[in-house]
């Protein structure tokens, strides 16, 4: 009986710290501009206040860059400065203001061991002038998630985690959602040239809503990513269905 009483108030510990609002409280969000995509997330999208977790979900140097973008785009539509927490120096800033994250917004921590990032992190959160707080680790564990759940509630300010060199399967976090970005082919042209970058972003576990799959347009300049045009009027598919993890 102890043993089922643990597991059963382990569980409510889960379910409370996973990201759920307490009863009665609404809790603002920032939406992604994408009709379906934001209909599907609980609230109409991305929920402040909260962690939300963006992975790697291929190659280490091609998807780990399109992480940190997807990341840059959503930080674009927040207005206010930015702690961008990394233990090396290896961002491109002109990659991230291209995407509409502009260099002067952002405050740089680099704390060589990547054992501080996570901390720095916590700490960047706790100080309501910012809006926003990102760190870059392998590993997101369920007890430093809460805490920086915990400085999020706090502060309100949004903490996104990009996990680009993380293991194959992500360990249960408190993370409010978990995401995942992919190269797509781009569309062809009737003459050479270059089309918009396309992508897959998949939403891999969220409170309240079901995992699914989008094809979009990279961000553009102002972090706006865009249903493409060839596919804007045409029936919606039913979603293919993929087990969560974590």
């Amino acid at each position: 009986m102890r043993q089922a009483e643990r597991e059963r108030q382990l569980a409510a510990l889960r379910e409370r710290i996973g990201g759920l609002a307490p009863e009665g409280t609404d809790r603002p969000v920032l939406p992604f501009g994408v009709a379906d995509l934001d209909a599907h997330l609980p609230g109409g999208g991305l929920r402040l206040g909260a962690v939300h977790e963006v992975l790697a979900a291929g190659p280490v140097d091609g998807e780990g860059a399109l992480a940190a973008l997807f990341t840059a785009a959503i930080l674009a539509r927040l207005p206010g400065p930015v702690l961008w927490c990394l233990a090396s120096r290896d961002l491109f800033a002109p990659g991230l203001a291209a995407v509409g994250l502009h260099p002067d917004r952002v405050l740089y921590a680099e704390t060589r061991r990547e054992a501080e990032v996570l901390p720095t992190m916590e700490e960047g959160l706790r100080h309501r002038g910012l809006a926003a707080v990102v760190g870059e680790v392998a590993r997101l564990g369920l007890t430093p998630s809460r805490r920086l759940q915990l400085a999020a509630e706090g502060s309100g300010g949004l903490a996104l985690v990009i996990r680009r060199r993380g293991s194959a399967v992500p360990e249960p976090n408190a993370a409010a959602t978990r995401w995942g970005v992919t190269a797509a082919p781009s569309a062809a042209l009737p003459v050479p040239g270059l089309s918009r970058a396309r992508w897959t972003v998949a939403l891999l576990r969220a409170r309240g809503a079901e995992p699914r799959t989008w094809l979009l347009e990279a961000p553009d300049a102002k972090g706006h990513l865009r249903v493409p045009a060839d596919l804007a009027d045409r029936p919606v598919a039913a979603p293919a269905r993929r087990a969560a993890a974590g």
